[in-house]
């Protein structure tokens, strides 16, 4: 994990705002917003992508009823390193104020919505 991708998750995951994070890490708030609003690199869109579809799969093939710790245990018997909650439900276009905390999962919650459409 890099540094600014650890200081991203402690906002997430703690609540801690980005400038005392980066202040504490030794790193200037505009060094960690150029990384922020960089756009992402292919392999992680095409990484993105697969996993969607992957997620979208097991989902599907269930009748919509794995939620993320069954959908995780399948893509972990296929080979993904995955978590339980990366980001499933809103790759299934199920969105909730509760489960998009990051970022990252408003990203991954419009990857999702336009790969439904």
């Amino acid at each position: 994990m890099s540094v600014a991708a650890f200081i991203s998750s402690q906002r997430a995951e703690h609540r801690v705002p980005h400038a005392t994070a980066c202040r504490a890490l030794g790193v200037s708030p505009s060094w960690f917003y150029k990384w922020a609003d960089r756009p992402p690199s292919p392999p992680r869109q095409r990484r993105r992508a697969e996993l969607t579809a992957a997620v979208r799969a097991a989902f599907d093939a269930s009748g919509g009823t794995y939620g993320s710790p069954r959908i995780t245990a399948e893509l972990q018997a296929a080979g993904w390193q995955v978590s339980k909650r990366r980001g499933f439900y809103n790759r299934i276009g199920r969105h909730s104020s509760a489960e998009m905390r990051s970022p990252i999962d408003h990203e991954l919650a419009a990857a999702a919505a336009a790969a439904a459409a």
